[in-house]
């Protein structure tokens, strides 16, 4: 005996029956019409000639014993006038078993061979056990969760040439019954398991094994799909440079080839060609062959290509077929590709021209060593692959730019889109030095000459003492936390220990409060790490009256720092949030910027937002560049500075931590120099005369009022930081114009500045922002718009 669900994981337990067709027949005998009426009562008394034909079985052994009764129940669904032609079989779901089938079908498996063992190619265990689930849910509870892809069989013919067959499954004659095994399925269980394919353990646990009755069969329809799946697996399958690193190419291709045409031992090559040469040329890569070159690695097409072929792929980009090469060896005594084909064996041929918009790119190669196997009928069916051939090989041609890309990333990271254009032309020179001299190449120096910096940042005040202070209160709070826990056990325990370690809590506390510096978290740390936890841990073990409260002072620790993170937590997502906003806000407004005139922009997060920008000819490459473009680029910062500083104080209940921000430009009168710098992987300036200028970029905002110990910058206000008289004239007409548009207030401050360390001469104008309620005025005004204003007034 052989029970079909043995050695089966399956959510139902199977029941081979024919109650739904036969009550089919049931409704068939009342019928007015007396040859329905004999038919139904024919089929009806060879189902009720046994019980369990109806009532369902699981002993395979009596589909033998009943085999006459089947066939006759079945003898509509395998029609005897179709039984060559279709393919179908009788079974139950995803199962191997077959009960009864076409006479097709029984031929396709004999000769496939004996050894021949038939299963769906492309279904793993897990889904043949989520694909039960989903008929389950579809049948019994009505939900349609279908993930399912089409199944296949994959079954040799009798030349041993694999082909591929679609299964349709007919399941009208079959029913799901719930068993007390079974729990109810909800809608939540439903929208629980339409989030977590992947979750095996929640599909066994909704649907425990054999907890449904399949009860039933399923008649499948197969379909041959093998020339539409060939043509698929072609236009999946990756050509010339892209599979130059696959091995297995030619291996690849000449099995999709061989199903596609439906031959055995074909061999498929490929070799391009060159316009300019006018040759053919072999594809790099191993596992890529060419049979019109064999050894060669490039070839005159006038050499290797008879007249007529010549003029049938280079001309016309049709098909040429060579069904007999030794036929025409002969009649052209051994010229052109004739010769080559027939001095390697090759019987017969079709070349196909992989051509774009009447330009012809290569050659694809179908060659065998069998003599009219290949020729112009069958060469017509390449006709529905090769538009995937062609884009294939079209791809190949961006190879080039894939690699410049890929070289660019490697040295340089990622690069703005103004200076792109000298990345990729170093990449270029890069690569072609690299082919021709292979030996190690560098990646030749990235420089901008005369280029003009602007530099802004909207900070936020006083950010080292506020995360300090941060720091100080959650620990603090930790210290609090720790005395509670140390009186706790002191007062079951008292042992001189916990009072010094309290002792010592009073020392950390006031050491915190007196001199708090740098490393004295890290000593709290340490402390803690050392002598507090593994005390904790050991008294949780001993003392069960404490474990709760030693287990949520443990769940107040952040694993990462070891230390309790709450207020500083409230400080960095506070600053975190800022700088999301800001720079989107930036971001957003440097699309328009870059269309006023394209300029270099990198933007960084640090206790705010910074952002550098360089304009100048030598970064647009044209000969285009006017001072113009940089005083609107000036007035566009100001404009967007001001921008920053509104979204900040409209979001600032956003925030968790109440924080202040100060706002401050740099302005550099004289144009400069920037290289990119390979091993940081960013622009950096050249020179002396220019350090200064980063120097002063980095200390600026600390720099104080001369004569006073009030820092530059200062909530509220937008701080231009100059040094050169003209700056000063220009930024000032800039304000004045931005005071009628409501930008800014009416009050100017006019600042010299204490000299920072080799740093003199430093001025600042402060000006006081105008906040709005609503997002300020959208425009954006222009230099023109200055230049307008002014000469009306």
């Amino acid at each position: 005996m052989t029970d079909i669900n043995e050695h089966i994981d399956s959510p139902f337990l199977i029941k081979i029956s024919f109650e739904k067709l036969l009550n089919y027949y049931e409704q068939l005998a009342l019928s007015k019409d007396p040859f329905l009426v004999a038919k139904a009562q024919r089929v009806l008394q060879a189902g009720n000639a046994a019980s369990e034909l109806r009532e369902g079985f699981t002993n395979t052994d009596l589909l033998y014993t009943y085999q006459k009764e089947i066939n006759i129940i079945l003898e509509d669904s395998f029609n005897e006038l179709l039984t060559k032609n279709e393919i179908k079989t009788a079974s139950v779901v995803l199962h191997s078993l077959i009960f009864n089938a076409s006479k097709r079908f029984t031929a396709i498996i004999e000769n496939a061979g004996d050894d021949f063992e038939l299963k769906i190619s492309n279904q793993p265990q897990d889904d043949m056990y989520r694909e039960a689930c989903a008929i389950i849910l579809k049948f019994h509870y009505g939900y349609d969760i279908n993930f399912r892809r089409s199944f296949f069989y994959e079954i040799p013919d009798a030349n041993g040439i694999l082909r591929t067959y679609k299964i349709l499954y007919n399941a009208d004659f079959v029913e799901i019954i719930k068993t007390q095994k079974a729990p109810d399925i909800t809608d939540a269980d439903h929208r629980l398991l339409l989030e977590s394919y992947d979750n095996m353990a929640l599909w066994r646990e909704k649907f425990p094994a054999q907890s449904y009755i399949f009860k039933g069969f399923t008649i499948n329809n197969i379909f041959d799909v093998t020339n539409d799946r060939s043509i698929s697996e072609i236009k999946s399958s990756l050509l010339a440079s892209a599979n130059s690193q696959n091995k297995n190419f030619t291996e690849d291709f000449k099995h999709l080839f061989e199903s596609l045409l439906n031959l055995k031992d074909v061999k498929v090559g490929f070799v391009a060609y060159n316009k300019s040469e006018e040759q053919f040329e072999r594809i790099t890569g191993e596992g890529i062959d060419s049979y019109l070159l064999f050894n060669q690695d490039a070839g005159s097409c006038k050499t290797l290509l008879c007249e007529a072929s010549y003029k049938a792929l280079i001309t016309e980009n049709t098909y040429f077929s060579i069904p007999d090469v030794e036929k025409y060896y002969q009649l052209t005594n051994g010229k052109a590709q004739y010769k080559t084909l027939h001095d390697h064996g090759i019987k017969s041929a079709i070349l196909a021209p992989i051509a774009s918009n009447g330009e012809l790119l290569g050659v694809l190669e179908i060659v065998s060593t069998k003599v009219l196997e290949l020729n112009s009928i069958n060469a017509n069916i390449l006709i529905d692959v090769m538009p995937f051939i062609v884009a294939s090989v079209l791809r190949s041609k961006e190879s080039e730019e894939n690699l410049i890309e890929a070289v660019i990333q490697q040295e340089c990271t990622s690069i703005h889109p103004s200076v792109r254009w000298k990345f990729e032309r170093e990449a270029r020179i890069f690569l072609d030095k690299k082919r021709r001299d292979a030996i190690s190449v560098s990646f030749g120096e990235i420089a901008f000459a005369d280029v003009y910096p602007l530099f802004g940042q909207i900070d936020v005040k006083g950010s080292s003492a506020a995360r300090n202070q941060a720091t100080r209160k959650d620990l603090a709070l930790q210290i609090s936390l720790v005395r509670k826990l140390l009186s706790t056990v002191s007062e079951t325990e008292g042992l001189p220990i916990y009072e010094q370690l309290n002792y010592q809590m009073d020392e950390l506390s006031k050491e915190m409060e007196d001199h708090f510096k740098v490393d004295t978290e890290q000593e709290i740390v340490k402390f803690f790490e050392k002598e507090i936890h593994p005390l904790f841990e050991f008294m949780k073990t001993k003392n069960g009256a404490i474990a709760d409260a030693v287990e949520d002072y443990f769940s107040k620790i952040n694993e990462k720092l070891g230390l309790i993170y709450y207020y500083r937590k409230y400080y960095d997502d506070t600053i975190a949030l800022i700088n999301k906003k800001m720079s989107f806000v930036i971001d957003q407004k440097q699309i328009e910027a870059q269309l006023m005139y394209p300029h270099f922009f990198e933007r960084y997060k640090t206790d705010g937002v910074e952002h550098n920008m360089y304009i100048g000819e030598s970064i647009t490459k044209e000969q285009s560049f006017n001072e113009v473009y940089l005083y609107n680029l000036r007035l566009w910062q100001l404009q967007v500075m001001a921008e920053m500083e509104n979204e900040f104080y409209k979001n600032q209940h956003e925030f968790p931590a109440t924080v202040e921000v100060a706002s401050m430009i740099l302005v550099s009168h004289q144009p400069l120099s920037i290289h990119f710098r390979m091993d940081e992987k960013q622009f950096d300036v050249d020179g002396s005369y220019n350090a200064r200028y980063e120097v002063v970029k980095k200390r600026v905002d600390k720099a104080l009022i001369k004569g006073t110990d009030e820092r530059v910058t200062t909530k509220g206000k937008l701080t231009i930081i100059y040094s050169q008289k003209e700056d000063e004239e220009a930024y000032l007409n800039y304000i004045k114009f931005l005071q009628y548009k409501k930008v800014f207030d009416t009050e100017i401050e006019l600042l010299e500045l204490e000299n920072l360390q080799g740093v003199t001469g430093l001025k600042a104008i402060r000006v006081p922002i105008l906040y709005h309620k609503d997002s300020i005025d959208q425009r954006y005004y222009t230099y023109d718009d200055l230049m307008s204003d002014i000469k009306q007034s």
